[in-house]
């Protein structure tokens, strides 16, 4: 039997590096299935509870303030230990406590249970952003970022329209319970591939010697070294806060479309929820669009992985504005679809640069960086300032809001991106090997 070689640039086969590609898309998609479902329950859930609109913003926001304060301590674990063992661990754990919230029956034990979705999910982005970074070469990192987060959408989509018929037909518990299960196998199967050896934390340094000879030597990376890699790189911590305004926006759609259909337009609560699915379906189209666009302009303007986020960012705030202050029916839906394409294309080409500008063995810290700010200022923030303003006001006047956040996130990006030429030079050069 042939041996298969190995392509330049990637770390195994081409074969063995798709199938890993395929369980990271299916785990992600599952993250955000069972993070997401909760958004079309709200009704039902408010009809057997009574509760507010701030409360069920609160079983959103239980999941992102767990994320918040797990990610790093993980990512720890990631960068440090392995991302195959750390990945399959989290995704057995967010799996099982999705499912436990079936059997729950108050606010407080579901919200119990949602902060357990959220201890599990901490682990998967950083975990599954530093395994696409190994597998493929950074020429393609922004597409192939783009392809695996287009599973978000998807995992969101599918959530919030198979939420809504499932509760519909035998109530909000098997929603919660039938989710659950996929994930489960996924992740046992993740426990079985190959991983790459832990990096070692070194930096290069250039030591001068008695008869003034320079010699370049490897040195072990101090506390204050690992630092000095995010807080002296302009461009990752503009592009952490622009992540964060735009997720922020995409989170409070997610989980308050749904609702906004429902109020605003009489939309049936399991139409509501598959009506509010589809934008979130054409969110496909948009985050590997985004990292083809920006991998195909890198090769003659190098920091088109922030130039790219600043012009979609810019057009989706434009889009957003139109559909909830000038237009409706029709013409709003159009809108809000061809949004979902632009509001996503940011997503490659930031996810790429939290890893182009670190050194290789502090890429899962890095994107947990990420994770914690967009989680802290943005995700776990939104769905509750929003439910705020709805029982303040309404539901239609917290949509108005939405594009302030996008127009921050595309001024931050754009500032990000006079540093990101000069971030990328400072840059460890380590080559990985897989584990025996």
């Amino acid at each position: 039997m042939k041996k298969q070689t190995i392509p330049e640039g990637y770390l195994f086969t081409k074969g063995y590096t798709n199938y890993i590609f395929i369980l990271l898309f299916l785990l992600y998609m599952f993250d955000y299935l069972d993070r997401m479902v909760i958004a079309s329950l709200f009704p039902f859930l408010k009809a057997d509870w009574n509760l507010t609109d701030t409360q069920c913003g609160m079983l959103s926001s239980a999941v992102y303030w767990s994320i918040v304060i797990f990610t790093f301590p993980i990512s720890i674990l990631v960068d440090r230990w392995s991302r195959r063992k750390t990945i399959g661990m989290m995704a057995v754990l967010w799996s099982i406590a999705t499912g436990i919230g079936a059997f729950t029956n108050s606010f407080r034990q579901l919200f119990t249970t949602r902060t357990l979705v959220g201890v599990g999910e901490a682990g998967y982005a950083p975990g599954g952003s530093a395994m696409m970074s190994a597998l493929y070469p950074q020429e393609k990192r922004s597409l192939m970022m783009g392809l695996w987060n287009a599973s978000i959408p998807l995992g969101s989509a599918i959530g919030v329209a198979l939420g809504g018929i499932i509760a519909a037909k035998w109530g909000w518990r098997h929603a919660l319970g039938i989710v659950a299960i996929p994930g489960m196998i996924i992740a046992i199967l993740f426990f079985f591939v190959k991983d790459y050896k832990t990096i070692g934390l070194e930096k290069t340094e250039t030591i001068t010697k008695a008869e003034k000879k320079a010699e370049r030597k490897k040195v072990r990376m101090s506390i204050l070294d690992m630092l000095k890699e995010f807080l002296s790189k302009p461009s990752l911590i503009f592009t952490y806060f622009g992540m964060a305004g735009v997720v922020f926006t995409t989170t409070s759609l997610l989980i308050w479309l749904p609702t906004y259909f429902h109020r605003v337009q009489g939309v049936l609560e399991k139409n509501a929820g598959i009506k509010a699915s589809a934008v979130m379906l054409f969110a496909i189209i948009g985050a590997p669009l985004g990292g083809y666009i920006t991998d195909r302009w890198r090769k003659k303007q190098i920091n088109a992985r922030l130039l790219v986020p600043t012009l979609t960012s810019l057009l989706s705030a434009f889009l957003m504005f139109l559909a909830f202050s000038v237009f409706n029916g029709q013409i709003q839906y159009l809108i809000l679809l061809s949004m979902g394409i632009s509001i996503t294309a940011f997503i490659a080409a930031t996810g790429a640069v939290t890893q182009d500008v670190v050194h290789p063995g502090l890429r899962a810290m890095s994107y947990a960086i990420a994770v914690v700010i967009q989680n802290l200022l943005g995700a776990s923030l939104g769905p509750i300032v929003m439910g705020a303003i709805s029982d303040a006001t309404n539901i239609q006047t917290a949509f108005k809001f939405l594009p302030l956040a996008l127009l921050a996130a595309s001024a931050l990006f754009f500032a990000g991106s006079f540093y990101y030429e000069k971030d990328l030079k400072k840059v460890e050069k380590v080559k990985l090997e897989i584990v025996d």
